[in-house]
């Protein structure tokens, strides 16, 4: 990874404080032609990069006006895209376990596509500059939040928060597991695995001393 991972970590730390207010940022903006934009972009962004003049190399030469704030809002824009696109994968799953539903969207996220990750990589050194770090901030909230959403939770009021809180700190550690080793699918997913079951055995034993703001999430996620 070219990102430096003391940089990184310190940004996915703050990412995760910010879930405490449990207020979620306004929806991007959103239509066909950014998404069309976006997916050709992605596609060779792990090699050439974010920026203007290969979006307009891949997307025509007006694509710039999709993005008037510049690279910063197309990365946020994509992060959105990618959101969404889980989604919508989500919205036939017949698994009726809650845990096993975040772990679905979890992995249709993050998946196992070099491109994907590469695309990832470049899009945080953008995140990670000084113009682009309240955009990640914001683009960490909505993704939380959709993983909740794909999972067809419903919680409200202080147990949505908590979830929010617990899964934002689960979702760092695998993002930043996925960008250094995600190629390898069979390890990601115990991975996986192993946060999911950390987090609900700490719920469990805080449940059993009446204590933590673990219980609402890891007592519903074990539905």
């Amino acid at each position: 990874m070219s990102i430096l991972p003391e940089k990184l970590e310190q940004a996915l730390s703050l990412a995760v404080a910010t879930l405490a207010v449990g207020v979620m940022p306004a929806p991007m903006e959103r239509d066909e032609d950014r998404d069309a934009a976006l997916r050709k972009l992605a596609a060779v962004a792990g090699e050439r990069g974010w920026s203007m003049e290969t979006l307009k190399s891949v997307a025509g030469p007006d694509a710039d006006l999709l993005f008037p704030s510049g690279v910063v809002e197309m990365v946020e824009a994509w992060s959105d895209l990618c959101d969404r696109t889980m989604i919508e994968a989500m919205l036939d799953t017949d698994e009726p376990r809650l845990s096993q539903r975040v772990r679905q969207a979890i992995l249709l996220r993050l998946p196992p596509d070099e491109k994907r990750r590469s695309a990832a990589v470049r899009g945080m050194a953008v995140f990670l500059s000084i113009k682009g770090q309240k955009a990640f901030r914001r683009a960490w909230l909505r993704t939380v939040n959709a993983i909740w959403q794909a999972a067809q939770d419903d919680a409200t009021g202080l147990t949505y928060v908590s979830k929010r809180l617990t899964l934002g700190s689960l979702y760092a550690s695998v993002f930043l597991y996925w960008l250094a080793r995600g190629s390898d699918v069979a390890g990601f997913e115990a991975f996986v695995d192993r946060r999911l079951a950390d987090v609900l055995r700490i719920g469990r034993i805080k449940a059993r001393f009446g204590t933590g703001i673990f219980t609402p999430a890891a007592s519903a996620a074990a539905r």
